[in-house]
C-alpha cells in the first residue's frame, strides 16, 4: 500500500512540475498605487498557495488556543463547584 501511495505521490508531483514548466511566461501583477511585479505565473500561483496556506494555518491556531482557554477555564469552573466527579 505505502509503494502506492508514494508512486500517486510522484504522478502529482510530476503532472504538477509539467504544469509548472509549461507556465513559465512572465506575467506582470498591477497593484494599486501604480505598483507592479513581474515574475513566472507558477511562481505567482505558488506564492498565492502559500500565502493562503499561512492565512488558514494562522486563523486554525488562533482558534484552537481560543478553545484551549475556554476549556480550561469550564474545566477549572467545575472543579471549583465541586461537581467533578473526580477524586
Amino acid at each position: 500500500m505505502r509503494i502506492i501511495v508514494w508512486l500517486l505521490r510522484g504522478v502529482v508531483f510530476l503532472l504538477l512540475f509539467g504544469l509548472a514548466v509549461k507556465n513559465s511566461a512572465p506575467v506582470e501583477l498591477r497593484f494599486f498605487l501604480e505598483g507592479t511585479w513581474q515574475a513566472p505565473l507558477s511562481l505567482i500561483i505558488l506564492a498565492a498557495f502559500v500565502a493562503g496556506t499561512f492565512v488558514g494555518l494562522t486563523v486554525t491556531i488562533v482558534h484552537s488556543v481560543g478553545e484551549r482557554r475556554e476549556l480550561r477555564a469550564l474545566r477549572r469552573r467545575i472543579a471549583d463547584s465541586g461537581e467533578g466527579g473526580q477524586p
